[in-house]
């Protein structure tokens, strides 16, 4: 979704190249986000005369971008609060 927000004008071949994944992939998790409202396609001709997209989100696709990166970095909190309790446990093992 950051991807999409930074650069609308992005076609789904680049968009599965920058992602590493499939154009399928990059296709269906498309309309399931125009499917739910959190992006919104808008097509315009370009010079060579092939229909391309642009991919907008949507005030409620921001909002849940928003959501979704807070759940993201407190995913990552607790993953970092869980390796550095690790490494102390590590640690005291080897000091003894």
């Amino acid at each position: 979704m950051r991807l999409l927000e930074a650069r609308p004008n992005i076609s789904q071949r680049e968009l599965a190249h920058e992602l590493g994944v499939s154009l399928g992939r990059v296709n269906y998790c498309l309309k399931a986000l125009v499917d739910k409202g959190w992006v919104k396609m808008k097509n315009f001709s370009r010079s060579d005369r092939k229909l391309r997209y642009a991919y907008v989100l949507t005030p409620r696709g921001i909002s849940a971008k928003t959501r979704l990166a807070g759940k993201f970095l407190q995913q990552k909190l607790m993953e970092y609060e869980l390796l550095q309790r690790e490494i102390e446990l590590l640690q005291s093992e080897v000091e003894s």
